[in-house]
């Protein structure tokens, strides 16, 4: 079987949820690719004033992707840093815990049941054999317990994915990205990039590459990957005299935090497939059309997949396709708040704005 099908899988998977704060909706398409590999997560209320949004767009498989979908939020919310009010920190730490949890005997067998039908089996087997019995573990899954058994040695998988994760609590919002997913914010109907794209020609990503060994070709590190930052992809951090930060390719995310504020409509976050079609302007002028009259938010997604889906196999609009519409729900104060803002802004000739972003760099 080739990368691309006859025909494309059109099929979507959507949902709609939310909260006193938000609103969101989402949807996933296979499209032309042989194989669906994105993955993603939505908890409106991962506690009682804490939202996490996540995409995760693997190649070479599905398996890592739909690991951080199941693992990288549980990570975030149990740090120490997560309680004290540093959801960086924790955030960064769940990023790059998960290369470290995927390793040995428990990460293979967690790949395994995660990935290809062949290996499901074998996955649920050895498990049933080696993994620790419940009295051992703990069932909420705050521990990771290794375990002993044939893949214990398991260095980590060679496929990998991107991941770009939105935090938002009480009015502060945290984009945590690895990759080149990508997260969008419309303020005032401007689209914001709170995210960057990890590709291997920016100079802070060629820099770390040829540090460690690395080279790039044609665009991709080391002649194959067009992703300088990832999940995954063990074959890149296999320098034993560097941290994971400065490995060739790295899990370690940008992190850019801001204030929000009533200028602030809805976030969108997506895999590739989708940010290969229209720019982050253009996605924020249709979704913004679109609310005028189609109240349901995945259905929006869906939309957007119709509008980039490609006629025919090959290029842009032939990759799988993921996206996250939040919707920021204004204050009950907000409409008052809104009439005073916009009589001063008239009085003084000048905009009422919101606090600019601060982005933390590696």
């Amino acid at each position: 079987m080739g990368i691309y099908l006859s025909s494309p899988k059109t099929d979507k998977f959507s949902e709609d949820g939310g909260n006193d704060r938000l609103s969101y909706g989402l949807s996933s398409m296979q499209g032309w690719r042989a194989t669906m590999e994105d993955a993603h997560a939505a908890y409106p209320d991962l506690d009682d004033s804490t939202s996490f949004f996540g995409v995760y767009d693997g190649h070479g498989g599905k398996a890592v992707a739909k690991f951080c979908a199941k693992y990288l939020h549980q990570q975030v919310r149990k740090h120490e840093a997560y309680a004290a009010g540093d959801l960086s920190t924790s955030a960064r730490t769940a990023f790059l815990r998960m290369d470290e949890m995927m390793r040995g005997q428990r990460g293979w067998r967690e790949l395994a049941i995660l990935g290809d039908k062949i290996d499901k089996f074998s996955g649920m087997i050895e498990g049933f054999i080696w993994s620790p019995r419940s009295t051992d573990t703990n069932e909420q899954t705050d521990d990771w317990h290794s375990e002993e058994g044939p893949h214990s040695d398991f260095p980590g998988p060679t496929c990998g994915s991107t991941a770009c994760v939105a935090i938002i609590r009480d009015k502060q919002l945290i984009v945590v990205n690895a990759g080149d997913s990508r997260c969008v914010l419309s303020r005032k109907g401007l689209a914001r990039d709170l995210s960057k794209d990890h590709k291997p020609d920016l100079e802070i990503e060629r820099e770390r590459i040829l540090q460690a060994g690395g080279f790039i070709q044609v665009g991709r590190v080391n002649g194959s990957l067009n992703l300088a930052r990832a999940i995954g992809d063990v074959e890149f951090k296999q320098n034993k005299s560097l941290p994971a930060e400065r490995q060739i390719v790295t899990a370690n995310p940008d992190i850019t935090t801001i204030e929000l504020c009533e200028d602030d409509e809805f976030l969108v976050l997506a895999c590739d497939g989708i940010w290969d079609c229209m720019s982050s302007q253009q996605l924020v002028n249709y979704v913004r059309e679109q609310l005028h009259t189609e109240s349901k938010l995945s259905a929006i997604c869906e939309k957007v997949f119709e509008r980039c889906l490609a006629p025919s196999a090959g290029g842009e609009g032939c990759d799988n396709m993921t996206m996250i519409l939040v919707q920021l729900k204004k204050s009950s104060t907000s409409s008052s708040s809104v009439e005073v803002q916009s009589a001063v802004s008239n009085q003084l000739s000048e905009p009422v704005v919101c606090l600019e972003e601060s982005e933390v760099k590696v």
